[in-house]
């Protein structure tokens, strides 16, 4: 399993500043990609998102960018259409090939500094070196610096990153796959969904590994300490021939997946979205490519968590 390069058509890059703790992953659909979206969370940042409206004129995209660096971070996407504009790939307009590029973005300056950005260059950087072999997963590219469990700040947070599954149907859908990828940056905490148990989240304390349940926190009337400072960020990619309509209803399905893993999720504090990416011809129903991209997404989370190793003093699951 390769994770979302298992769908023919899409290249995934990531650039990682391992001193300042940010970073940038890139997936790049050159042929174009139908393509949806779905926003559940109430502090989000977003560049191009209209391009996935089934509103808008545009029926394709060329590439999707997830980025640190709060607001700063969109610049990053300048440096894919940059990349993508050399290699001849974008909109025809007539006198020149535009790329389509939607760019969502994370908050992570409080982890590494403050002032270490995705900057163009890093972005450009990303889209060169994507490649079509196993996502690389963990504490790299946009995940660089993303921590989850942030209900008491940073000092009692946990370490997250990027996670990456597909999920291949089956019977008379055989042949059809829908895969995920998981930036994790969430208040809440990341649970397993076959047991119910936390994996990785708010802690009782600094030097303790105990869970504190951030879920019952809140219920108890405590407010977050990193108020609008988290997303979660999730692309999801079938090779079934889908609409924009179509693609946009897989993205709402998948942030169920999102909802069995993350614990609270879509909150106030949280940016929470989803990207839904359609490349190739293969013949499914929308609701059996949502159920799976709502298990693909779940499993992209518990892998951001387990795969990250302890960075900026937050500690990781990953030994």
């Amino acid at each position: 399993m390769k994770g979302l390069t298992d769908i023919p058509g899409l290249l995934v890059g990531h650039a990682s500043d391992y001193d300042g703790l940010t970073g940038c992953t890139v997936m790049l659909c050159e042929g174009g990609a139908v393509a949806g979206g779905d926003i559940r969370g109430s502090a989000t940042g977003t560049q191009e998102w209209d391009l996935l409206n089934p509103l808008h004129v545009i029926d394709r995209i060329h590439a999707v960018v997830f980025a640190g660096g709060s607001a700063f971070g969109l610049e990053a996407a300048s440096g894919v259409r940059r990349f993508l504009e050399h290699k001849g790939v974008g909109f025809p307009t007539g006198d020149a090939r535009v790329p389509l590029v939607p760019c969502a973005i994370l908050y992570d300056l409080g982890i590494g500094k403050a002032r270490a950005r995705p900057t163009r260059e890093m972005g450009e950087s990303a889209a060169a070196a994507a490649t079509d072999k196993p996502v690389v997963e963990g504490a790299v590219g946009a995940g660089t610096g993303a921590t989850v469990g942030k209900i008491f700040g940073m000092r009692q947070a946990m370490k997250s990153g990027v996670g990456s599954f597909t999920v291949e149907l089956g019977g008379s859908l055989a042949g059809v796959k829908v895969a995920a990828l998981a930036v994790v940056n969430a208040v809440g905490d990341v649970r397993n969904p076959a047991t119910g148990k936390t994996i990785a989240g708010a802690r009782r304390s600094p030097s303790s590994m105990e869970f504190a349940d951030t879920a019952r926190v809140m219920k108890d009337g405590v407010a977050s300490g990193f108020a609008r400072t988290n997303t979660t960020l999730v692309a999801v990619a079938t090779n079934a021939k889908l609409t924009k309509v179509e693609a946009t209803k897989v993205a709402r399905l998948a942030h169920l997946g999102m909802a069995r893993a993350i614990y609270p999720v879509n909150t106030m504090s949280d940016g929470d979205l989803v990207i839904a990416l359609s490349i190739g011809e293969a013949k499914a129903p929308v609701d059996s490519l949502g159920v799976a991209a709502a298990e693909a997404v779940a499993e992209s989370t518990v892998r951001a968590v387990r795969l990250a190793p302890t960075l900026g003093g937050v500690p990781g699951l990953k030994k």
